[in-house]
């Protein structure tokens, strides 16, 4: 595993747990977790369950008992180690979204292709697909039970830089992030939408904002924790992007995301209608999913609330007894599981691949163009 910060650390949580839950096709060794800062990674290496450390991800990359490389760094370099990870024979799980540019999604999508025809497969982790009331509500958009899509509304909403006195991190310098709000909630919306849908969408009209331009320079750590100092440097991303879009089939889609709803601390929302009913979803209740269906008598018509905890629901089988709720970490465990599954398979990249990952990367581009262009109907390549 490359990085150990907060994703790492989640990341880390799923290797250990996904052996001891599902019945893998793997064993799972911990071989080796690397970061930038030899001290800082032995501590992380000790506490996260790691076998060894290392400070040079190439060293990683030349292991010969590494066979998987798991990719928690910040944007900026997950093209340089994915693409070199994936020449050395290793598959590749690489956290969303996939790199900070179309260019470089591009050349990750192109080098996923070739390793893909000797078997080394390759994943980017829009772990939100493996909530089970989202794998739940795939399947039954995907059966028809709501009918034609007509309507999507998604909302990504958090709250943590509000105080114009939080420290410039990482995620707010376009250098490292890629971007804002766009990148680091839109790309999780972008893809849920469209996985729940089966659909792409076609073009987009967006708008961004950036409320605070200005931030003090961290001191310490460059995480969520992150100490302010005296000195100042630009914001460089966008606080908030809101959008409106068309799918294939020509609903009607709109998005926001935002790190600025305040009292907002991870409301991940989303809502498709269509002919026959509808389904909604909120993390906040993430145990639950909401089912309209219209050919109900008016008189019992209503959504109708979903407990996602039986055997027979997404993943559900392998915990605990029915109405005992799964948390944010357990979709990262589902994400183990159903990569190595399809590595095991060896027929196919396992989904979402780097070509999906690459066309969230496509939306991202024409919104941010939109934004920049007043607003303009944009179409996506």
């Amino acid at each position: 595993m490359i990085g150990h910060s907060f994703m790492g650390a989640v990341h880390s949580q799923a290797w250990r747990t996904a052996p001891r839950v599902f019945d893998l096709p793997f064993d799972v060794d911990m071989t080796v977790v690397c970061g930038r800062d030899p001290k800082d990674v032995a501590r992380a290496a000790d506490r996260l369950g790691w076998g060894d450390w290392a400070a040079d991800w190439r060293e990683v990359i030349r292991r010969a008992d590494v066979d998987v490389v798991d990719i928690c760094t910040p944007g900026d370099s997950h093209a340089d180690i994915a693409i070199a990870a994936l020449a050395a024979g290793k598959h590749v799980l690489c956290e969303k979204p996939l790199a900070n540019t179309v260019e470089e999604a591009e050349r990750m999508a192109a080098a996923a292709r070739v390793a893909g025809e000797a078997g080394v497969r390759s994943m980017v982790g829009f772990n939100n697909r493996r909530v089970p009331a989202l794998a739940h509500a795939a399947c039954l958009i995907a059966e028809g039970r709501i009918g034609e899509v007509r309507h999507v509304r998604a909302q990504y909403l958090q709250d943590w830089i509000v105080d114009p006195e939080f420290p410039l991190v990482w995620r707010l310098r376009k250098e490292r992030a890629g971007s804002g709000a766009l990148g680091d909630l839109g790309s999780h919306v972008i893809d849920l939408l469209q996985h729940l849908t089966g659909e792409r969408l076609t073009g987009v009209s967006a708008t961004q904002a950036t409320f605070i331009t200005e931030r003090p320079l961290p001191t310490e750590s460059s995480g969520l924790s992150a100490q302010a100092g005296d000195q100042r440097g630009q914001v460089t991303v966008d606080d908030a992007t809101a959008f409106t879009g068309r799918l294939e089939g020509g609903a009607l889609v709109v998005v926001e995301a935002t790190r600025f709803a305040t009292g907002r601390k991870n409301a991940l929302r989303i809502e498709v209608n269509g002919s026959r009913g509808s389904v909604a979803f909120d993390f906040e209740s993430m145990n639950e999913l909401l089912l309209y269906d219209a050919d109900d008598p008016e008189t019992e018509a209503g959504f109708r609330r979903i407990l996602v905890t039986e055997p027979g629901h997404p993943y559900l089988g392998a915990w605990w007894p029915p109405g005992h709720g799964l948390g944010y970490e357990h979709a990262f465990v589902h994400q183990v599981h159903d990569f190595l599954t399809a590595v095991a398979e060896d027929g196919s990249d396992p989904r979402p691949s780097f070509a999906d990952g690459l066309q969230v990367q496509y939306v991202m581009r024409a919104v941010e163009r939109s934004a920049a262009d007043s607003s303009r109907w944009t179409s996506i390549g």
